[in-house]
């Protein structure tokens, strides 16, 4: 579950901790923050806190000597199973965080409670946000209400100013073992998906982060439907369905209303499969979440489809023409602010006023 380790010696050099317990998305975002730490200090050690699910995209990081891959609220329901159990993850937690002797935290969680934790084990020189008076635990930090003007990555990167470190490489990365580009090959080869194949893969969830919200970011699965049977019949492509177990129901209303036939992969793959499988993509159609993410992380190209989330904040970074984002302007939008979910009246309107003409189109164009 936690606390997997990179094989090498530790450097005797500045030992940075990165502190992120979201998504996917959050996660990536922090990408060119490491590599910003590493060009400017090559021999230093970089840990990450996350939580356990996005435990795959870190380990598999060279940059990242060791993953503490539980956050508060994978902790929050170990407490639920078993109070002992839950004592016991969060007393070996600290202690294999306390051991490494930390110069110096990144704190992108917004909660005081990390960098509280960071203080009591003696990290000296804690950075972060102080987002509603949650930073008073933090010796360096930017006043924020939100994010808004600019993009989440660009707001991390303004940390890196209490290191005296410029980035001068913006784009986001994620590394695929050979082991998962392998499986994934084969998951497509038994498809009948071959290397020269058009390969669109499509995410028609929005991945677990928001929970029981997710769907307010949804474009209609009948849409959704409508959209793959053209990019199979119009451009001969082969069509991968891709998301987790809780997405079953989207890829089955897809299912029963196309004409034609996707590989359906929902629920079959792993974290880790997934990256490869998209890396395998040609291009990937998806809401915004963090399979998009991923997709521009490996340089794959993205159709974004966003509602109530704005995409200047959380679109695909940098901006690429590789990456086309469809929206519908609304006075209510983007009603996801400050960090909160406001009460939808209008049932999505945003994201159903999006044409299946302009999401092809905007496929069509970046396929060609």
């Amino acid at each position: 579950m936690i606390l997997r380790k990179n094989a090498g010696p530790v450097p005797k050099s500045l030992k940075f901790l990165i502190i992120n317990p979201f998504g996917i998305g959050d996660v990536l975002f922090t990408t060119p923050v490491i590599k910003a730490i590493k060009r400017q200090y090559p021999t230093g050690f970089i840990g990450y806190w996350s939580n356990a699910r996005v435990e795959p995209l870190l380990t598999s990081d060279p940059q990242i000597g060791k993953v503490f891959a539980l956050s508060r609220g994978d902790l929050k329901k170990l407490y639920e199973e078993s109070l002992l159990k839950g004592v016991w993850w969060a007393l070996k937690l600290a202690w294999e965080i306390k051991k490494e002797r930390f110069d110096i935290c990144l704190d992108f969680s917004l909660d005081h409670r990390y960098s509280l934790f960071a203080k009591i084990i003696g990290i000296r020189k804690r950075i972060g946000f102080n987002y509603k008076g949650r930073g008073k635990f933090l010796t360096s930090r930017i006043d924020i209400d939100g994010y808004h003007d600019k993009h989440a990555a660009d707001y991390y990167l303004e940390l890196l100013k209490f290191l005296g470190i410029q980035a001068e490489d913006k784009d986001l990365y994620l590394t695929v073992p050979l082991e998962s580009e392998i499986k994934a090959k084969n998951i497509l080869a038994s498809a009948g998906i071959v290397e020269n194949d058009l390969v669109v893969g499509i995410a028609p969830g929005a991945g677990e982060s928001w929970g029981k919200d997710a769907g307010y970011k949804h474009w209609p699965a009948l849409k959704f439907a409508q959209l793959a049977d053209r990019l199979i019949f119009e451009l001969k492509a082969e069509v991968v369905i891709l998301g987790d177990e809780s997405e079953r129901s989207i890829a089955e209303v897809m299912l029963h209303a196309m004409r034609n036939k996707p590989v359906d992969l929902t629920g079959r793959t792993s974290l880790g499969i997934l990256t490869a499988l998209i890396k395998n993509c040609n291009l990937l159609i998806t809401n915004d979440g963090g399979p998009m993410h991923m997709a521009v992380a490996l340089g794959v190209k993205t159709v974004s489809i966003f509602g109530p989330v704005s995409e200047v904040v959380y679109g695909p970074f940098p901006s690429s023409r590789n990456h086309a984002v469809l929206k519908w302007d609304m006075p209510c939008r983007p009603c996801y602010k400050n960090f909160r979910m406001q009460v939808c009246d209008k049932d999505r309107e945003c994201l159903r006023s999006i044409s299946v003409d302009e999401v092809f189109a905007a496929a069509s164009a970046l396929l060609t």
